[in-house]
């Protein structure tokens, strides 16, 4: 299959890696010099255009930073640019309103196309091991699923289109409360003398259980490897984390949703990502 890749940044990069190493012959696009370089270094061909990119393909996969640059590429650079054949899959995170409007004008053109939101960080998008929220129609889903399947170990069919948007910023919402709780709850064990490392081993098998102590403990030294034993470099940014979250309170309030603790935990990362937006999330216990 041949594929249009736009956008090469931290996630974009190893995604089109990957479909490289899946047999797909990949057209790179950026705007970055770097990352065309590193993709070439892949195997894709690149491009310094995108609606060049576009030509002749069979899919099209974007990972762009935000609502805007994606309205804005597919109506200028993929819709109308693609053969119409081709099945459109954008899998940046951004608001689910503008998903569902790009997705319908791309239907409205006669294309395929599903929003599909990754999750897993950088580390899964250069193994090949995210996991894709989607949102479509099952055509859609079907035929994007071939695609999908090059990057990730999950490809979930979260319902219409705008559907993977809407579980990508409830799980993250969720993920930082729970991030949250788990950095308050060890701080203050530890603080009542506690051993951090005995608290891990007893909740981490207890009614305590939860991905960010299990998976992603906060604390260094202590649970399993994570961001935290390395300074909190790497991983999944806090600036990264507090877009979800802006997300996740403008699509609460656009439907009158209660987020009391969604809406706490937007305020404490609103205020640590004023000098702390290059750490990982996790590196909010540094504020207890």
């Amino acid at each position: 299959m041949k594929i249009a890749f736009i956008g090469l940044g931290n996630m974009g990069g190893g995604m089109a890696a990957n479909l490289v190493k899946a047999e797909h012959a990949v057209n790179a696009f950026d705007l970055s010099d770097d990352a065309l370089t590193a993709a070439k270094e892949n195997g894709c061909e690149t491009f310094t255009d995108a609606a060049e990119a576009c030509a002749g393909v069979d899919a099209v996969v974007t990972m762009l930073p935000n609502g805007a640059i994606v309205k804005s590429v597919y109506e200028g650079s993929v819709i109308g640019k693609a053969p119409a054949g081709a099945v459109l899959l954008d899998c940046s995170t951004i608001d689910v309103a503008t998903a569902k409007d790009v997705i319908a004008k791309a239907e409205g053109a006669g294309y395929d196309m599903v929003d599909a939101p990754v999750s897993g960080g950088i580390a899964a998008a250069n193994g090949g091991t995210l996991t894709f929220m989607v949102g479509g129609t099952d055509k859609a889903f079907a035929r994007a699923e071939e695609v999908l399947k090059a990057m990730g170990k999950a490809v979930i069919h979260a319902g219409d289109a705008g559907a993977g948007q809407t579980a990508k910023i409830c799980n993250n919402m969720l993920l930082a409360i729970t991030m949250i709780g788990t950095a308050e709850a060890m701080t203050m064990a530890k603080k009542l003398g506690l051993d951090p490392q005995k608290f891990y081993e007893i909740s981490s098998q207890s009614s305590g259980y939860n991905w960010s102590l299990n998976a992603y403990t906060p604390l260094p030294g202590v649970g399993v490897e994570s961001p935290a034993d390395k300074e909190y470099q790497g991983g999944f940014a806090t600036a990264l984390m507090l877009k979800d979250l802006r997300l996740a309170m403008e699509a609460a309030g656009s439907v009158h949703a209660t987020t009391v603790l969604g809406s706490t935990a937007a305020e404490l990362y609103e205020k640590f990502a004023e000098d702390n937006g290059g750490l990982d999330f996790s590196a909010i216990i540094k504020t207890l």
